[in-house]
């Protein structure tokens, strides 16, 4: 109604101005009869009335829809009245929404294409990281080690990159089943033994009860128990040479849990930790962080339906929590 109501404002006035007029006629040509002047200021406005009324129902669905916002991109191909300006407000929504799929297709082209090369060179990088190891394990140390640190960085480098760009199409690539946590655990300590010893921190694992199941797509459980524990290890202080990685219930749920007992997370970057990109005070001292690896943590922990806890006191260390409310098939 006041989308209509602005539309025809000018009318009005115009409207009112003209009875105005009428009157001023009326009274400079010696007319002084005031009946007859206001039964045609009735009949004007009457008329007036009539008219707006009649413009209002015919367009009554049109104004709504100006007037309210769109809840879904379908309702662009809805049809209004059968009045030309709705008609043609109707395929001019029409005609956008299909300009709108049109590059939208394009888009997801060019990004699948994308993901595809990323997935692809990947891959293909993996292939002259294997060689460059075995070659260093021909040569003398202290060579050998620094090389095959180095191709230990680039390999996490390039799988954080591998698993960002899946991460679009994850839910297409998750595989629900039973995965025992602490058999999981072992797999990634084994995964990153040379990175424990070359940063001469140590896993402890600790388990409630042996053989504790929850529902999890394992390779994904994986990649995110392994950027908790890279960040445990390279936020860990001189003093302190040990994580620990606990597996328990609580209230029916199975937790995992990683602590570290190192320089800790600042109060101010706690709420932002898991955002894109960011690096915090911590980040800023470690030049090797991205500020990705909490983001994928998060983003994989949300996709999986599982919840995330996060503990931390400066100088004291940070505990993480990942959390399966898949308790029905805990054994």
């Amino acid at each position: 109604m006041k989308l209509f109501l602005r539309e025809h404002l000018l009318l009005i006035i115009i409207q009112l101005i003209q009875c105005a007029l009428i009157i001023t006629l009326f009274w400079l040509d010696g007319y002084r009869g005031l009946g007859v002047t206001i039964y045609a200021i009735f009949l004007s406005l009457v008329l007036l009335t009539v008219f707006l009324i009649y413009r209002y129902m015919s367009r009554k669905k049109l104004y709504r829809r100006l007037q309210n916002p769109l809840q879904t991109l379908d309702e662009s191909l809805e049809t209004t009245e059968r009045a030309p300006i709705s008609e043609a407000l109707d395929q001019l929504l029409i005609s956008q929404y299909r300009l709108y799929q049109e590059e939208l297709q394009k888009a997801v082209s060019r990004q699948d294409e994308h993901l595809l090369f990323m997935d692809r060179w990947v891959h293909q990088m993996k292939t002259p990281l294997s060689v460059i190891e075995l070659t260093a394990q021909t040569l003398d140390e202290p060579e050998s080690s620094s090389i095959r640190e180095e191709t230990d960085r680039m390999r996490n480098g390039l799988n954080t990159v591998l698993y960002m760009a899946r991460l679009r199409t994850i839910t297409e690539d998750f595989q629900i089943k039973p995965v025992m946590l602490s058999k999981l655990v072992h797999e990634v300590n084994r995964e990153n033994k040379r990175f424990y010893i070359r940063n001469e921190v140590y896993p402890q694992l600790k388990e409630e009860r042996p053989s504790i199941l929850v529902e999890t797509d394992e390779k994904w459980i994986f990649f995110l128990l392994t950027q908790l524990v890279h960040n445990a290890v390279k936020y860990s202080t001189e003093k302190t040479n040990h994580l620990v990685i606990s597996i328990y219930e609580r209230l029916g749920e199975a937790v995992l849990e990683v602590k570290d007992f190192g320089v800790g997370i600042p109060v101010v970057d706690k709420k932002r930790v898991f955002n894109k990109f960011y690096t915090g005070e911590n980040g800023r001292k470690y030049r090797e962080s991205t500020g990705m690896g909490l983001y994928l943590v998060k983003e994989v922990a949300e996709k999986l339906e599982h919840r995330l806890e996060l503990e931390s006191t400066v100088g004291e260390g940070t505990t993480i929590r990942i959390i399966f409310s898949e308790t029905q098939n805990l054994t």
